[in-house]
């Protein structure tokens, strides 16, 4: 077992956050009637992708229904569907859809992960739980040793990433462009001595998808970015 995946087995035993661990054994209980027959995963969920990858996906934290059922992130609903559709386009995974964790999806110079591992209620982390769960970022990013960009889903991915790259460092030195889509910006790196590059995106959430505030031509724009960048 490599020391990612003696990380990832330690995540997913996290229980250091109440509400987070109430709620999504809850969800995990209740289930939603499309998938009743189903056993959820309700437990914390770490990253997934290539251990030698070079771009980083943050995201928010698992849907309720998504990830929190299926155990990997942005799979088993419509937020992961449009990621890893474009993910393929790109040639960066080997599918273009990731319903399971055992479904075969392999990503190439890729990795995905959140700031937050529990399935929040109304999908709202709090600035609590978010802080908490902020150990497992940095120790799992201090695993991905080429990564080198940053592609964050939304303004928390954004400000996570920000916010760790400013512990690197002077902080007062440290001032990257406020979110939005489309930012691109030189920080220092979030989980190692060095340089990298952030990149902003509207998250890929239905919200965002199905009202046309991103499209599938804006987010692989901004991902064809990032992967320059990360020279894949």
């Amino acid at each position: 077992m490599t020391s990612l995946e003696r990380l990832s087995a330690r995540i997913t035993a996290c229980r250091l956050c109440p509400r987070l661990v109430a709620w999504r054994e809850q969800v995990a209980r209740e289930k939603r009637r499309a998938y009743k027959g189903e056993v959820y995963w309700g437990r914390p969920v770490p990253g997934f992708g290539d251990p030698a990858a070079r771009l980083v996906v943050v995201g928010l934290a698992p849907a309720a229904h998504g990830a929190n059922r299926t155990g990997r992130m942005f799979t088993g609903d419509r937020s992961g569907d449009f990621l890893y559709a474009a993910l393929h386009r790109a040639g960066l995974a080997s599918q273009p859809h990731s319903t399971a964790r055992d479904d075969g999806q392999e990503l190439r110079g890729v990795f995905i992960t959140a700031p937050c591992r529990c399935a929040p209620p109304q999908n709202r982390p709090t600035p609590d739980e978010l802080a908490t769960c902020r150990a497992w970022l940095i120790r799992e990013l201090g695993e991905l040793h080429q990564a080198t960009v940053f592609l964050a889903l939304g303004k928390t991915g954004y400000d996570a990433i920000a916010l760790l790259a400013r512990a690197r460092a002077d902080r007062s030195k440290v001032r990257p462009p406020p979110f939005a889509h489309g930012v691109l910006a030189s920080i220092p790196h979030p989980g190692r001595a060095g340089e990298a590059t952030l990149v902003g995106s509207y998250h890929v959430s239905q919200q965002n998808t199905q009202t046309g505030r991103l499209t599938a031509p804006m987010f692989d724009r901004v991902l064809a970015e990032a992967a320059r960048h990360a020279g894949l």
